[in-house]
């Protein structure tokens, strides 16, 4: 199959890439639509009690969306109150606005020091997507008009609205940072213009995947506002992995043969097989996220999956087509003295090898301690102190914040009793707090509004959450509203994550026995990922749930990590390490194949691949570092986690504890049964065995 491929790219560079060129004009035309469809909810999980008890409400009392407008100013000035009642008495009378209430008059909307006034709106329900959104942008720009020191406007549609701007922006600036300091980077390992490019060019089309597959999957699901630069900033980071991997490849190949389009069927059939499998791998980790019922979950596992593949064919199709065209005008790799090349790497596997005891012994715990952290672990939805400052959410935030009383703004617990359910039940409910209001429904139901201490998804709201739950027995009452689902996704999280961590390992240990031929090599990759990714989530919730070094990033201590990120974290940081490894066994297993000797083939197989994996490392963590430029929370940690999780695994695990366990193992480390032996040999891919280098092969010219 590789081999069909690559002479498919060698004999028609031309073909395909302008195939390539169509996509990506689609990708960038398209796909880009999706900034316009993102959506800020993320926790909605169908077939839960939350989800159910909030449609019921849809069917039996349908109400309209809300904005909220705060205006910041001495709410006593005659000047600014007429503003304010005018404004007020023309958003009532827009079309599609079904109440304003008067923030004179209404109990709670006017800070009690005197210098800000809130204005909600809310809508009329059934409004069509074009009239809910002609009346949010006419009521808020209405808003807007109010001549005070500050005037907010956000909530609803508008703040997804917000956030879908901001994700954009913060893209836009992350590549702007990105590329000019990637391109740096690769012209410093390659020393030429050509050579350095390539990989860019495949970075661009793994980001026109990501936009093209967001787009797709948002005509069918929901796309999440954190969808856009999760998959952008891993299109980005492998596409430039697997580009650098090849391109190294490949002037190792030129070293040997002056013959382009055979260096390129060289490559492919070598380094090719590294990146087939690494993309499958990473595929495989995203799959676990399919077996959680959230919506946003599964989106995000389907759409980070295909920006994988596209970054994986790419690599296999418009690479070699484009070496093959201008492959000829890249300098092949110097030639170096025996034993010159990776120096360094060998160093360290000869001294983890002889030291291996010592070497597991010390790193282990180490990196147990990091990961220590994650037994405290807790996750939140988050809200507008999660958005950068800059945003008009998050002024709208802090304005409310600094003036009101604690909890103004903050949701209700919705308890919903349908027809049938004991009157009694109601009162228990009641008594759980004073902050309750009540109303009857059309059919007899009835809805309690009960206002909760503290944060909206705070641990207050969720222990209320659960006590209502308790003490309504097997009454025909819901609980819904944002506690009540923070709680059915936690529940969501823990009934699944043990399938989802099966799914994940059998699919890894299935890849790595098709790419080693042995069942202890997965095994003790997954051991060592495992740690080095426990370490980086570790590391994430010590800076932003607990708040030590948080203001570095330009953010807080939050009390909890965002819903989104540890999922997120752990799948794609898992399938990122497992690049790493395969990069490193692919080589192992090369010098193995010639040699014969284990012991050597570990030190061959760091010293040949450990510059590519510190490079790829380092340009995937650039790439990462200009994503947390933005300043929004749940995007600095999974930016955070990934950043940790590559460079943790690529240095300490890789260097060090991959070349010590392998030493522990010894030849056992290749080992499968017989049976399982003669099927890899007979049915598993092989990539052809590399050509050894002449010393006496000539040098390359830069």
């Amino acid at each position: 199959m590789l081999t069909t491929l690559a002479r498919a790219a060698t004999r028609r560079p031309l073909t395909v890439i302008a195939l390539w060129v169509l996509f990506l004009l689609l990708g960038f035309g398209l796909g880009t639509g999706v900034f316009g469809r993102l959506s800020d909810n993320v926790a909605d999980i169908p077939g839960t009690e939350s989800e159910a008890a909030a449609r019921y409400l849809d069917r039996a009392d349908p109400a309209g969306e809300s904005i909220t407008g705060v205006v910041e100013g001495t709410a006593s000035d005659p000047a600014l109150r007429e503003q304010v009642e005018r404004a007020v008495a023309d958003v009532r009378s827009l079309d599609g606005v079904a109440a304003v209430p008067d923030p004179y008059a209404t109990r709670g909307l006017t800070a009690k020091d005197g210098r800000a006034v809130i204005i909600p709106v809310t809508l009329e329900g059934g409004l069509d997507d074009t009239a809910e959104e002609d009346a949010v942008d006419a009521a808020a720009e209405r808003i807007r008009q109010i001549d005070a020191p500050e005037v907010h406007v956000s909530g609803g549609p508008l703040l997804g609205t917000q956030i879908g701007e901001r994700a954009q922006e913060d893209v836009k600036n992350a590549e702007l940072i990105s590329l000019p300091v990637v391109l740096a980077l690769l012209l410093v390992v390659f020393g030429g213009l050509r050579a350095a490019a390539l990989p860019l060019v495949i970075a661009v089309s793994g980001i026109a995947g990501a936009f093209l597959a967001l787009f797709l999957f948002s005509e069918v699901t929901d796309i999440s506002v954190y969808a856009i630069q999760v998959t952008t900033m891993l299109g980005l980071g492998l596409a430039v992995d697997y580009a650098l991997l090849m391109v190294v490849r490949f002037r190792e190949e030129r070293r040997n043969t002056d013959d382009v389009a055979r260096a390129v069927e060289r490559t492919v059939a070598a380094a090719g097989r590294t990146v087939l499998f690494s993309g499958l791998t990473v595929a495989v980790s995203l799959t676990g996220l399919l077996v959680f019922p959230s919506v946003f979950l599964r989106s995000m596992g389907l759409a980070v999956a295909a920006v994988v593949v596209v970054d994986m064919l790419a690599a296999l199709t418009l690479l070699p087509a484009l070496l093959a065209r201008f492959g000829g005008r890249i300098a092949p790799a110097k030639v170096r003295p025996e034993g010159g090349e990776g120096r360094v790497f060998a160093r360290l596997a000869r001294f983890s090898a002889r030291r291996r005891v010592a070497v597991v012994a010390g790193v282990v715990p180490v990196l147990l301690v990091l990961a220590l952290p994650v037994t405290g672990m807790t996750i939140n939805l988050g809200d507008a102190e999660q958005l950068p400052a800059g945003t008009e959410a998050r002024q709208l935030y802090d304005t409310v914040d600094e003036h009101f009383p604690p909890g103004t703004g903050v949701s209700p617990i919705t308890v919903v009793l349908k027809p049938g359910a004991d009157a009694a039940t109601a009162d228990r409910i009641r008594a759980l707090s004073p902050a309750t209001e009540s109303h009857e429904l059309p059919g007899g139901a009835t809805v309690l509004r009960v206002r909760p201490p503290g944060s909206v998804d705070g641990p207050e709201a969720t222990a209320l959450v659960e006590r209502i739950r308790d003490v309504r027995g097997g009454e025909p009452v819901e609980v819904t509203g944002p506690a009540a689902r923070l709680v059915d996704f936690r529940e969501m999280l823990s009934d699944r994550a043990p399938w989802a961590a099966v799914t994940v390992l059998a699919g890894i240990f299935a890849l790595l026995f098709a790419f080693t031929g042995s069942l202890l090599i997965p095994l003790r990759t997954i051991l060592t990922t495992l740690l080095s990714l426990g370490a980086a989530l570790g590391v994430v919730v010590w800076v932003f749930q607990d708040g030590h070094l948080a203001g570095l990033l330009g953010s807080e201590g939050l009390g909890a990590l965002s819903l989104t990120a540890p999922p997120l974290i752990v799948a794609i940081a898992f399938g990122l390490a497992m690049d790493y490894e395969l990069f490193i066994l692919a080589r192992m297993r090369e010098a193995r194949q010639l040699t014969g000797d284990d012991r050597e083939a570990v030190v061959t197989g760091l010293r040949r691949s450990g510059r590519v994996v510190t490079c790829a490392a380092l340009l995937l963590a650039v790439v990462f570092g200009a994503f947390m430029t933005g300043g929004f929370a749940p995007i600095l940690q999974i930016g955070l986690g990934l950043t940790l999780a590559v460079l943790i695994d690529a240095t300490v695990v890789r260097m060090l504890l991959v070349p010590a366990t392998m030493a522990l193992l010894g030849r056992r480390a290749w080992w499968a049964p017989k049976p399982l032996r003669r099927a890899h040999d007979r049915f598993g891919l092989h990539e052809e065995a590399p050509a050894p280098v002449p010393t006496g092969a000539r040098s390359s010219s830069r």
